[in-house]
């Protein structure tokens, strides 16, 4: 079952494309990685994706019961990201935001569902930990979880191993395909094409379409 695709899509800023010609279909269940160098487009891409950018020309569909406020995303960090001031339950918490509706209070299901996603990023013992303190590899565990929060079909990950040690992109390569293996659907930006080949069920280049 196909959850997104893309046709006929151009992405760019102010009506100027930086990408074209992009036609992809994503069914549930693969690891579709958007490869490509620095620069290339890949983080625009995402974007439009997401629905934070309109597309330039063409579209991006969604499969039944996909929508836009249900996909859990993990952003490249900014250095005041790094800095944010919360405790790690409060980050991984907000990612349930999209399901407060009318609430000002997360319910207990939703607290429930944070401390089960901080367990199974293995980050339990950093529950009550300020965010800045912590590693980049324990960050971004965090912020994974935080995403889980938001989705249990589509996750879309922006250079999630970015400026980690070796050891630690491996652990978080296989905490990726083990979410994949799990039932997640995975969309991952990465200029680590190596490593890349080795995980994702589809790969595609931008460089290929620009």
């Amino acid at each position: 079952m196909s959850v997104l695709s893309a046709k006929d899509l151009a992405v760019g800023y102010d009506h100027s494309p930086v990408l074209e010609n992009i036609n992809f279909t994503i069914e549930a269940g693969d690891y579709f990685c958007i490869v490509g160098e620095n620069g290339s487009g890949k983080t625009t891409l995402m974007k439009t994706i997401l629905g934070l950018q309109t597309p330039v020309s063409g579209k991006v569909e969604f499969g039944e019961g996909i929508e836009k406020d249900s996909i859990g995303y993990l952003p490249q960090q900014s250095d005041v990201q790094r800095d944010f001031p919360a405790t790690v339950y409060e980050i991984v918490l907000s990612g349930c935001q999209n399901t407060l509706g009318n609430r000002f209070f997360y319910s207990k299901a939703q607290k429930e569902m944070a401390l089960t996603n901080i367990k199974r990023m293995g980050i339990l013992t950093l529950k009550n930990r300020c965010y800045r303190e912590l590693s980049g590899g324990q960050q971004q565990r965090v912020l994974l979880a935080r995403a889980l929060c938001a989705t249990q079909k589509l996750l879309l990950l922006d250079e999630p191993v970015a400026g980690l040690d070796p050891q630690v992109t491996e652990e978080m390569y296989e905490l990726i395909e083990d979410l994949n293996k799990q039932g997640h659907t995975i969309i991952m930006i990465s200029h680590d094409i190596e490593n890349v080949k080795r995980y994702a069920t589809k790969i595609f280049n931008v460089t290929e379409v620009v």
